[in-house]
């Protein structure tokens, strides 16, 4: 292996040549990337033996006036088998192609990830709390790749300005800094620093390095217009309006936007919800999305979902009803005073129903530790409500083995109805214990009357939750077995509300397995003791269950070389409802992704549900017992024309068949007892069609052309449907129909 070579930046002439700005091609030429920081001790972290890479990888990193650069060298010889599928932004498909992930303030709050991949897509996300990925965000970026008879390279440019960064020590900067190659033949990884995100510690694991210290200034203003023709409605509407940003130097921007634009270029999932939990859904809209990681603080469960900033809650269902709210202008703002970061974030709504949103976040960190507070406020003055939240977060590593997270909120509400006051806090600690042992202990509090939801997303409050799991990772799994790395879990919890009442305790068993010809599978058990849902009555008590049983088993299988096909098959079997153990949810999943060519993937799922014990709430204290029947049909395909074009398909159907067994009521014990009161069968459709065309006129310039059509049906009645009628006629759904032309142009000043 060749020895590092490390950039002597003091060095006059280093100096002159790092000021030198690499020609982004996708060739690395020696004299481009003279004085650059040389990277060859690559290791093996997928599977996890931390060996040296069996395929040479080298990378070059160099700070320049117009942003940090990167350069990759991948050697993959003609025996090792190259894919390069195309698919889009943010929806790299598995192929072979390398991550840059970059903290740049070094102190492990933030980071970035960058994806290339050999066939040029790109993918970026920000990561917070250690690995929370989120994928919504989109920067401006430079990269280009090339492949020989020997291997393939890639080249990167990350500008300065692509995101908020503390000020620099002198002429110095200190970033954090890991880079990663997946071959996608066998889905293996390697990376340097020796780490990987699917660790409890990863963005404080970076490789803490120092480069020279740049800064650049920016002003980008981005109008849009769009025109949407309802076929419905037989009515036309057309919209405009501007993001603004600006970034005057390193230590502060600010980005504004005016009339933000909620045009279906984006679409939701297709999901039918009848639980007591809202349905989560990531944020699309460009501003909303643009350095939003400073203020993504997670709290209240081991989801990703729950957290404190919702930015859906802006532009969601007015409070009076009449739609969706119609966002007049939001600004966000980014710097930092020292090592402490801060952050300001506004929006506001028309109308007489329009909500006003405010958050505002300091943040700082040392060598082992960082915290942060926010405050936030929202006015609903149609409900004569204003709900005020503060929050505190804090994370210490006193060693390389042991972390902890803690978490304090609490809320305000002044309101006539749901007012008052509550806390709420979390705590995490995760110890490694050797030998691939690790252990981890998470318990959170969240008060009856916490109430987060103004402005964030959580699941639920009234809660008491506490979990201890011990894991053990193996990597030195025998090499003539198909399996290269496994990891056994084993995890104990329990579940209270804030009133004491013990909602149930649960054991549970799975082991993940990562595969030599890159595939992977899965499998999960758990086991509860009798249940307590103190949330599907809505308020109007609780209902005691039989204890329940869960199995879960995901198999997928990596698309081999030379072929065309990737296959994914889960199933699932679980009771939720009154008959028991051995009774209950049956679900069968099959997903596969067809590679018609390089430039053509063709994807299409299937899931089918059978669950004879479906529990719903109808009203007050009563529950439906039904035998119900799900189908769901997922169908996409996308098509990368050239470089600039791609045409992107999307269908999703969702038919549902619930045959009525028995009503029950609930006592005021919790205990339920059948009753001969009529329950009427009932059968949904849902259908969700996009159909979109988008041409890059330059990064973060585009132009869409979309084509919408959804819609939804309800029938209850005496009789069941059959299954096959009801998914057959959600085709015929036709409650929306659109066409929208969408034109966004990034001026840069």
């Amino acid at each position: 292996m060749r020895a590092a070579i490390t950039l002597a930046f003091a060095l006059p002439l280093a100096g002159a040549l790092s000021a030198r700005v690499p020609l982004i091609d996708g060739r690395i030429e020696a004299d481009e990337w003279a004085g650059a920081r040389h990277i060859t001790d690559f290791r093996t972290v997928q599977p996890m033996t931390r060996a040296e890479a069996r395929l040479r990888t080298e990378a070059w990193v160099l700070a320049t006036p117009e942003g940090l650069a990167i350069a990759f060298r991948n050697h993959q010889p003609p025996g090792v088998p190259r894919i390069a599928p195309r698919g889009g932004r943010d929806q790299v498909p598995p192929a072979d192609r390398v991550n840059v992930y970059v903290d740049f303030d070094g102190d492990g709050r933030v980071g970035y990830n960058f994806v290339v991949s050999l066939a040029g897509d790109i993918g970026d996300t920000t990561i917070a709390g250690e690995n929370r990925f989120n994928p919504d965000w989109d920067g401006d970026w430079r990269r280009a790749t090339s492949e020989d008879e020997d291997g393939w390279s890639a080249e990167l440019l990350i500008p300065w300005h692509v995101a908020p960064m503390a000020a620099a020590q002198g002429d110095r900067r200190r970033i954090g800094l890991s880079l990663d190659r997946v071959t996608a033949h066998n889905n293996e990884r390697v990376a340097w620093p020796a780490i990987t995100w699917s660790e409890p510690r990863f963005l404080s694991a970076f490789e803490r390095i120092e480069v020279e210290a740049h800064e650049q200034s920016l002003l980008a203003l981005t109008p849009y217009v769009s025109g949407l023709q309802d076929q419905v409605a037989g009515r036309f509407e057309a919209s405009t309006g501007l993001d603004l940003f600006w970034k005057p130097h390193g230590r502060f921007q600010l980005s504004a936007t005016l009339n933000p634009d909620f045009g279906q270029v984006e679409s939701d999932d297709l999901v039918v919800n009848f639980g007591a939990v809202e349905n989560f859904f990531n944020d699309k809209r460009p501003f909303f999305t643009e350095n939003q990681a400073f203020f993504d603080v997670g709290f209240g469960g081991l989801g990703n979902a729950n957290r404190l900033l919702y930015t859906r809650r802006i532009g969601a269902r007015a409070d009076d009803g009449s739609g969706a709210g119609e966002v007049a202008s939001a600004v966000k703002l980014n710097g930092s005073a020292g090592r402490l970061g801060y952050g300001l974030f506004a929006a506001s709504e028309d109308g007489d129903a329009g909500r006003d949103f405010l958050a505002a976040r300091v943040a700082g960190a040392g060598e082992r530790w960082s915290g942060g507070a926010m405050l936030t406020e929202v006015k609903r003055p149609f409900l004569d409500r204003v709900a005020r939240v503060a929050s505190f977060d804090h994370a210490w590593r006193p060693d390389d083995r042991l972390s902890l997270r803690t978490g304090l909120v609490l809320s305000d509400i002044e309101a006539p109805v749901r007012g008052g006051r509550d806390s709420g806090g979390q705590v995490r600690l995760d110890h490694e214990l050797g030998g691939g042992w690790r252990q981890q202990l998470y318990a959170v509090h969240l008060g009856r009357n916490l109430q987060l939801n103004d402005f964030g997303y959580l699941e639920r409050n009234d809660f008491n939750y506490a979990r201890y799991e011990l894991q053990r990772r193996r990597d030195d799994l025998p090499a003539e077995g198909r399996a290269a790395s496994r990891i056994d879990r084993y995890a104990a919890s329990r579940r209270m509300n804030d009133r004491g009442l013990v909602l149930f305790d649960t054991v549970a068993m799975n082991r993940t397995a990562e595969l030599r010809d890159g595939g992977f599978w899965f499998w999960d058990v758990y086991a509860t003791g009798p249940f307590i849902d103190d949330l599907v009555l809505r308020g109007n008590g609780i209902v005691r269950m039989p204890a329940r049983l869960g199995l879960y088993g995901e198999r997928r299988w990596a698309r081999p070389a030379g072929g065309r096909f990737e296959y994914e098959i889960d199933v699932r079997h679980a009771n939720e409802g009154f008959d028991g153990r051995g009774k209950g949810l049956v679900e069968l999943s099959a997903e596969t992704v067809y590679h018609a060519s390089d430039r053509v993937r063709v994807e299409l799922e299937l899931e089918l549900e059978r669950n004879a014990d479906w529990v719903i709430w109808r009203r007050g204290n009563a529950l439906g017992q039904f035998d119900g029947r799900q189908a769901f049909l997922g169908a996409g395909a996308i098509w990368k024309l050239d470089e600039r074009q791609e045409l992107r398909l999307k269908l999703e159907a969702i038919a549902i068949d619930a045959e009525a067994r028995a009503l029950w009521r609930v006592d005021g014990t919790g205990i339920a007892r059948r009753t001969g009161e009529a329950l009427d069968d009932f059968a949904l459709q849902n259908l969700g069609f996009q159909l979109r065309y988008r041409y890059e006129i330059a990064p973060l310039s585009d132009l869409y052309v979309a084509y919408v059509r959804g819609g939804a049906l309800f029938r209850e009645s005496a009789r069941g449907f059959g299954l096959g009628d009801e998914f057959r006629g959600a085709f015929d759904l036709r409650d929306s129909e659109q066409l929208l032309v969408k034109l966004s142009y990034r001026f840069t000043l």
